[in-house]
């Protein structure tokens, strides 16, 4: 039986379907912040992060008369905004010239997307490295060994470990199929690994 902010949630996006866009700002308000991290995941910069965000929330917003219900309407924002940067992953494959050398502050709207460390998420045994704060060169050498995925990869990649959606979820939201989905996480985990092998090292070293 659905809760009162489940219940609430429901009645606003009832309202926005109906045209109401003040719940619809509402709703947006809501998720933006769990959007953008996400986005800024996926892109590795403020300024593509938002607009991952803008285009994802201008595409809900158009789209809302075909939200059914079925999933939850966070998770249905979050297929959106990872579709959304799959396709700005792939257009950056293709001109990489476009991109911006470096990102911006990565503090935005109150937002700090570094303020969890991804490492600590890996599926490994190994501690060091993989229990860090993002910092200095670890922040670095994670942000290359991402930028060296596939989009598919990189992706499916930050939906697993960052958040936390299952095999089945991810494929569904990518129009990929479950072997394919696993194969792309896989090959992620795989790649980082072994690029931030020398820092585990390193690590271990120090230590002991």
């Amino acid at each position: 039986m659905p809760n009162a902010e489940e219940r609430a949630e429901s009645a606003l996006i009832a309202r926005a379907q109906d045209g109401d866009q003040d719940a619809f700002r509402e709703l947006v308000e809501g998720h933006s912040t769990a959007v953008f991290r996400l986005a800024y995941r996926m892109m590795g910069s403020e300024e593509n992060a938002e607009d991952v965000v803008q285009e994802a929330f201008l595409k809900a917003y158009r789209n809302l008369h075909r939200f059914d219900g079925r999933a939850r309407f966070g998770t249905w924002l979050h297929r959106i905004a990872a579709n959304s940067a799959l396709d700005q992953l792939r257009r950056r494959q293709r001109h990489p010239e476009d991109q911006p050398s470096q990102p911006k502050d990565q503090q935005a709207n109150g937002v700090d997307p570094l303020a969890h460390d991804p490492l600590a998420r890996l599926e490994s045994a190994e501690p060091g490295p993989f229990r860090l704060a993002f910092s200095g060169e670890i922040e670095r050498r994670l942000e290359r060994a991402l930028n060296d995925l596939t989009p598919l990869e990189r992706t499916a990649f930050c939906m697993r470990h960052f958040e936390q959606q299952s095999i089945a979820e991810i494929g569904k939201a990518l129009g990929s199929k479950t072997s394919a989905t696993k194969q792309a996480v896989f090959r992620a985990v795989r790649k980082l690994r072994d690029d931030l092998a020398p820092l585990m090292e390193t690590n271990h070293a120090q230590s002991a």
